[in-house]
């Protein structure tokens, strides 16, 4: 009885450390195109901030701003918020990994100014609030010298699936636009498509 006993705890040790050695995790370069399931991915994202990018700062609105002067107490290239992008696409995309790109890459061009927007801003001020009673008078942030946005980006992903037998395709549409704060117009609208063909 003693030997049978010692024989189902080695078998149950076995087993339970030959399950625990099923997986194998591998790091990768970020940059590594993967494409595992055919729907959204980094990949996606990246390529959607880079030709939105490319799209925008080529657009004809840059140039009709700069041509309007500066105004006074403006910093020298338009101030752009980034709002809220919808996903009305069939999948779960998180639209906030390219937008922080686009934000980065407005940013590094050296030509975009990018104002806080969403729950960031609600930060910020919260954070000014708090300083007007914690913080000295002489370092505590004054209210009023904000710098208001010149321009909303605001857009939407949509998909299309066509599926039949062991083939689906997946089409994406990608639609971003500049509107003016001032005048409410539409100053620059962008768009990308992606398609994918996924066969089992």
């Amino acid at each position: 009885m003693n030997n049978v006993f010692k024989i189902l705890v080695t078998s149950a040790v076995i087993a339970l450390i030959a399950g625990c050695g099923g997986r194998e995790v591998t790091r990768t370069d970020p940059d590594t195109v993967t494409d595992l399931s055919g729907y959204w991915n980094e990949t996606d994202a990246h390529m959607v901030a880079d030709s939105m990018i490319a799209q925008c700062l080529g657009g004809r609105w840059l140039t009709d701003f700069s041509a309007g002067g500066v105004r006074e107490e403006r910093p020298a290239g338009p101030v752009i918020v980034v709002g809220g992008i919808f996903n009305e696409s069939s999948e779960h995309i998180n639209t906030d990994i390219f937008m922080n790109a686009i934000e980065q890459a407005f940013l590094e061009s050296g030509e975009i100014q990018i104002a806080a927007g969403g729950a960031s801003r609600g930060e910020v001020r919260s954070e000014r609030e708090d300083q007007i009673v914690f913080a000295s008078p002489a370092t505590a942030a004054a209210f009023g010298h904000e710098i208001g946005a010149d321009f909303v980006m605001t857009g939407s992903v949509g998909s299309i699936v066509d599926e039949a037998g062991d083939t689906r395709s997946i089409y994406y549409q990608i639609s971003l636009e500049l509107i003016d704060v001032e005048t409410a117009l539409k100053s620059w609208i962008g768009s990308l498509e992606i398609k994918k063909i996924i066969e089992w």
